[in-house]
Order: C-alpha cells, then sequence, then structure tokens
C-alpha cells in the first residue's frame, strides 16, 4: 500500500500534472499552483497516516494471538 501511494505521489508531483496547475489564477489569494502542491501534500500525509495506522493495528493484533 505505501509503494502504491509512494508512486501516486510521484504520479502527482511530476512534470505533466503539475503543468496543469501552473496558471496565472489566484484561489483565496493563493496561487493555484502553490495551492495545488500543498494540498496534495496534506492529502499524501493523511493517506499515509491512515495505511500505517490500519496496518499496525493489524499487525499487533496477531502478535497478541502468537504470545496467548
Amino acid at each position: 500500500r505505501l509503494i502504491g501511494l509512494f508512486l501516486l505521489g510521484y504520479l502527482l508531483f511530476n512534470f505533466p500534472i503539475l503543468s496543469l496547475f501552473n496558471l496565472k489564477v489566484i484561489v483565496f489569494g493563493i496561487p493555484l499552483l502553490y495551492l495545488y502542491v500543498f494540498s496534495i501534500w496534506f492529502i499524501m500525509i493523511v493517506f499515509i497516516y491512515l495505511t500505517t495506522r490500519f496496518s499496525r493495528g493489524t499487525m499487533q493484533r496477531n502478535f497478541s494471538k502468537l504470545d496467548e
């Protein structure tokens, strides 16, 4: 799952996609490119957190069953 998130981030932060948002447009006083980069960055952090939290909880349950 983390490899998939890495590849998604690589795709979203790469040239062809970034060039789509490199326009002279201001949204809430922020240039569109900056808004895109920081929004995707935040979303990727949340996805990575949720992925590692879910995986860690599953692993802890499996290890607790082995201790019994």
